[in-house]
């Protein structure tokens, strides 16, 4: 069930047992007309996946959402959700873990406890007849993660042995409307930014990015002031708008 303030602000669920992924299926109800403010989760995927196409594993036990949302900001704006997003898995972890230490955000998707990968989250927009509609796929690693994954991977019960689904969904729900209604302020990217850094993995660290035209390592300095990576290599200032970030020698 979604929390009581999500609920409360028109946000709706649909509960699957299987699906091929959750983010087809919000696409398939967007085709379909769905007004949006539409959480989809399932109990588990057959054919999941995360960046650039990536399979995700999605064994039952774990939280498999997509939230679609129809024309939620000026097309220009709506890479600032996936920070929007972020945000909320971090809130949502928090308060189903009562505090647990170590969480942290990784840019520019994934939740870690410690350097171990426990939540990520993918960001997908349709235009049509001039607007920008959005999926996020949300999946939190729960029960169990994979070992097949070139970084560390973990659960939440590792830590919080008794964390449910459900709380999680729920936590989760409440967040997004949150950090969502803080973000559409006038100048919300700016609390969102400076919140997103608070909780930043590896900031001032000697990172590695894969970019398309191979890596490119030097130390996180930072978001600019539309959420792109800011790395300090020997040539000078880079701005970064998507990539993978690795510490250490990339995978």
């Amino acid at each position: 069930m979604l929390g009581e303030a999500a609920r409360a602000a028109g946000y709706r669920l649909i509960v699957r047992d299987e699906v091929g992924s959750t983010m087809e299926e919000a696409r398939r109800a967007l085709a379909q007309g769905d007004a949006g403010k539409l959480w989809i989760v399932a109990r588990s995927q057959n054919a999941g996946r995360g960046r650039h196409g990536r399979q995700w594993g999605s064994p039952p036990g774990n939280l498999y959402a997509s939230l679609l949302l129809v024309a939620p900001c000026e097309p220009a704006l709506a890479p600032q959700l996936g920070f929007v997003a972020g945000l909320a898995l971090h809130d949502a972890a928090m308060l189903v873990s009562g505090g647990l230490q170590g969480l942290k955000l990784k840019w520019p998707n994934d939740l870690l406890v410690g350097r171990a990968k426990v939540s990520g989250l993918l960001l997908e927009g349709e235009s049509r007849a001039g607007r920008l509609d959005v999926v996020i796929g949300l999946g939190v690693n729960i029960a169990s993660c994979p070992s097949d994954t070139p970084y560390p991977a973990a659960f939440l019960r590792q830590h919080v042995p008794h964390v449910a689904v459900e709380a999680v969904l729920a936590a989760l729900s409440d967040a997004w409307l949150s950090r969502f209604e803080a973000w559409s302020r006038p100048g919300g990217f700016g609390p969102i930014r400076a919140a997103w850094l608070e909780r930043a993995a590896f900031l001032g660290e000697e990172i590695t990015i894969r970019l398309t035209e191979g890596p490119l390592s030097g130390r996180f300095a930072g978001l600019d002031a539309s959420g792109r990576l800011e790395l300090e290599t020997g040539a000078g200032l880079r701005v970064i708008d998507a990539g993978d970030l690795y510490f250490g020698s990339p995978a």
